[in-house]
């Protein structure tokens, strides 16, 4: 895959509703696409992505020959590349990821990432949603969220300049995924995660289960130990540490 270029648009209703339109017209990116505004962002399960200003709301779009299981440990790959991008403005020590995807600062949710797929004629299309909190956290988050400009003494980063490093961040991890597989990834967000050995529970839409986290299997999916010794693979769902 070729360095993605960068789209900038004033207003959209959602980079990744542009990128399923641009995939189902033939284009095969890579590309990003961003917006300053979005007027109906999307995040996980359907839910509404909050971009307030001065916020990032960014998508890559590339198309793969990669079964779509395997194409879907891009969300990893992603959630690196935002760690890096946090890297760069605030702390590294406040710099964790939460399982699946949700990159935080200081123990609060900074980033939402959304992937979707496709078929394409030259194989399967796929979107990666990234938004990030820079200057303003939303106003009735689900759950407790910030944003780098409360980590920072300097103004936090402009849209385009985040958007600039987080490109080129998540080349770096593409790279790695691309040449030495997922085992690679996994190990770097092991590294950073939030909440290993401590108890959680998932909401897996027809059930929750509550136990301690232990880490990821080599295919993405959360080991999470039961109060019965059982060990429990989480493939889908929302894992919450210390909260009802």
């Amino acid at each position: 895959m070729t360095a993605p270029r960068i789209e900038a648009l004033e207003e959209i209703d959602s980079t990744n509703a542009e990128a399923r339109r641009r995939a189902e017209a033939g284009e095969v990116g890579p590309l990003w696409i961003t917006a300053a505004r979005q007027t109906a962002g999307r995040g996980r399960r359907g839910r509404n992505w909050e971009t307030g200003q001065g916020n990032l709301a960014a998508t890559l779009l590339f198309v793969t020959d990669r079964p779509p299981a395997e194409a879907a440990q891009i969300s990893f790959v992603a959630a690196l590349a935002v760690a890096d991008l946090a890297d760069a403005f605030v702390p590294a020590s406040q710099v964790t990821l939460k399982w699946p995807n949700d990159p935080m600062i200081d123990g609060r949710k900074t980033s939402g990432i959304l992937v979707e797929s496709g078929q394409h004629p030259r194989g399967l299309w796929v979107a990666v949603g990234v938004g990030v909190n820079l200057s303003t956290p939303p106003e009735a988050p689900e759950r407790p969220a910030t944003a780098f400009a409360e980590h920072m003494t300097a103004p936090p980063p402009k849209p385009l300049e985040a958007l600039t490093v987080l490109a080129a961040s998540f080349e770096r991890w593409r790279q790695v995924w691309q040449t030495s597989g997922f085992p690679v990834i996994a190990d770097a967000w092991t590294r950073r995660a939030h909440g290993l050995g401590e108890a959680c529970t998932a909401r897996l839409g027809h059930e929750t289960v509550s136990g301690v986290a232990e880490g990821l299997d080599p295919d993405g999916a959360l080991r999470l130990r039961l109060p019965d010794g059982m060990l429990r693979r989480i493939t889908a769902g929302d894992v919450f540490f210390g909260e009802p």
